[in-house]
């Protein structure tokens, strides 16, 4: 091997290792020492109290830090298990911060210490979070709006759960992920098994069936003989390593903080390990920029949760995360009569005219952005875990796209790693392995990069045979099905104004030359037959 070759693999080794084992930045207190850490960052502070605790996962352990210009930031500190107690920070504002701790535990009242907050890496921009002027959408707290598309895993937790030391197959994935547009995932804290029939092939490729683990709990005990008497902070632990890793790499964590419907044994509602845990997945969480808080995954289905308890679980969340990340619930009855108690809404519409169903929750709630959590697409596998309505991966991207030319976010399930079925590594699989379709979703992601998304607004009364999305420029996308023999469009022709058009191939990511709109009013799909695609046009003034 050439010394430039060995060098560039060595290179590529050293930051495949840095990946995969990068972790929380994590420093034992000491007294009137100053720490440091970059805006958006995170930094654990490690207490130690070797002193009895009757309830150490309830016990209240807290500090004040302040700026200096006066702004303050309450930090909710947790028992991390082996005598071992954490502060877990996080800061917008760069410069001087010290801090105070109070807690009814004599070793770590009055704990004092200082931290450093520089300037944020360049691809970190914060936390997700609302603009009042332009409340359908998502930004980052920097400033810049943040493309929502998602993309659900509930087993995520378990995939590197039994490797104390690293999570490579977690790494693997999430680039994966990353290198194919998707910067959310929508995921469980913790999912048991599922109810439904599991495929036969399963059996001759048991590394990817993470359901029904007998050694994973969030309690001790496991889901069949659960002790509730305490949190297993081990679990917690790995789950941090997940978490860490998605923030290092810029994904959002859609974190549902419960699952009815994955078999898990729950503790009885609102009883003390109820309580316990709740308040602990948000005490040990918050501080992360990349968390959107979901309180259950199907809130209001399979007979387990009313109203009234979503209500308060709302009211817990808003009462203990200082700060303040966004919040949704899985249920879109919820959310459409309690929409004054969510930061989004969030539906699941599998009806045949979503865009149509889309655009009137669009236009009902003007001041919050909506998220379709789930359109019914579950994109076939090489194992039928769930079908849902469509499977087809052509048919499930359009209803993304049918989605999104109505004004609202969207989401994607993979059958292959959307429930208990994990494959993280879908493209290293054997050949008669069907192979998902996550490209299309770069090419989406590509065309809502170079056309920005929270500047377009849909424009139904100007669809002709296609879909409509208009800026505040005039640039017009118009989303035509590949079935579509031509679209009439009228406001294209020069005497409305000079206008480029080009052509965007949602299959394949490619774009035809842009050149000058022609007097002929029925445009045709250069693809037609064979690929959705969109007409752009910009106003040339």
């Amino acid at each position: 091997m050439k010394p430039l070759a060995k060098h560039l693999v060595l290179l590529i080794i050293l930051l495949s290792t840095i990946s995969i084992t990068a972790q929380l930045k994590a420093k034992t207190y000491k007294k009137n020492k100053t720490y440091t850490v970059k805006k958006w960052e995170v930094i654990d502070i490690k207490f130690k109290n070797t002193s009895k605790v009757a309830s150490p996962f309830t016990e209240n352990f807290d500090a004040i830090f302040t700026h200096k210009n006066g702004n303050t930031q309450k930090v909710s500190g947790f028992y991390n298990g082996n005598s071992e107690w954490l502060l877990r920070f996080s800061a917008s504002l760069e410069g001087e911060w010290t801090f105070k701790t109070t807690s009814s535990i004599k070793k770590l009242q009055n704990k004092r210490g200082k931290i450093i907050v520089s300037k944020n890496n360049q691809n970190n921009k914060g936390a997700i979070v609302l603009n009042k002027e332009n409340p359908q959408h998502f930004y980052y707290e920097n400033g810049d709006p943040y493309f929502l598309m998602a993309f659900e895993c509930d087993w995520l937790y378990a995939l590197d759960y039994k490797n104390n030391k690293e999570i490579p197959k977690t790494n693997h994935f999430l680039d994966l992920l990353n290198q194919n547009g998707f910067n959310q995932i929508v995921m469980n804290v913790f999912s048991y098994d599922v109810s439904w029939k599991k495929d036969e092939k399963l059996k001759k490729h048991p590394e990817h069936e993470f359901g029904g683990p007998q050694d994973i709990f969030p309690f001790l005990g496991n889901n069949k003989n659960p002790d509730y008497s305490s949190l297993n902070p081990d679990f917690f632990k790995k789950l941090d390593r997940t978490i860490s890793l998605m923030h290092d790499k810029r994904i959002v964590s859609h974190l549902m903080i419960y699952v009815w419907n994955k078999l898990v044994a729950w503790p009885d509602m609102d009883s003390k390990a109820d309580n316990m845990y709740f308040d602990y997945v948000v005490k040990r969480y918050q501080a992360f920029p990349n968390i959107v808080w979901d309180i259950s995954k199907e809130a209001l289905y399979y007979g387990r949760a009313d109203e009234t308890y979503i209500l308060n679980r709302i009211k817990r969340v808003r009462k203990l995360d200082n700060y303040k990340r966004l919040l949704s619930v899985h249920d879109f009855k919820f959310c459409s009569k309690y929409a004054d108690k969510v930061d989004f809404i969030s539906t699941q519409d599998w009806r045949h005219n979503i865009y149509n169903r889309m655009l009137e929750v669009q236009e009902k709630y003007k001041n919050k952005p909506v998220f379709n959590i789930e359109h019914g697409g579950y994109e076939e596998s090489p194992y039928t875990v769930f079908t849902g309505d469509y499977t087809n991966a052509e048919y499930c991207l359009r209803r993304n796209y049918m989605c999104l030319f109505a004004g609202v976010y969207s989401t994607y399930y993979w059958q292959g790693a959307s429930w208990n079925v994990l494959i993280y590594n879908p493209f290293e699989q054997p050949e008669d392995f069907s192979k998902p379709k996550f490209e299309y979703f770069k090419h989406l992601t590509k065309l809502f990069t170079k056309f920005d998304f929270s500047t377009m607004k849909p424009m139904p009364w100007k669809n002709t045979s296609s879909y409509n999305l208009t800026d505040k420029n005039e640039t017009i996308l118009l989303y035509v099905p590949k079935e579509n023999f031509g679209s009439n469009v009228w406001y294209l022709q020069p005497k409305h104004g000079k206008r480029t058009v080009q052509w965007f191939n949602t299959l394949t990511g490619e774009f035809t030359e842009e050149k000058m709109a022609g007097k002929n009013q029925k445009q045709i799909n250069p693809w037609r037959y064979k690929a959705d695609a969109i007409l752009i046009s910009k106003k040339i003034d």
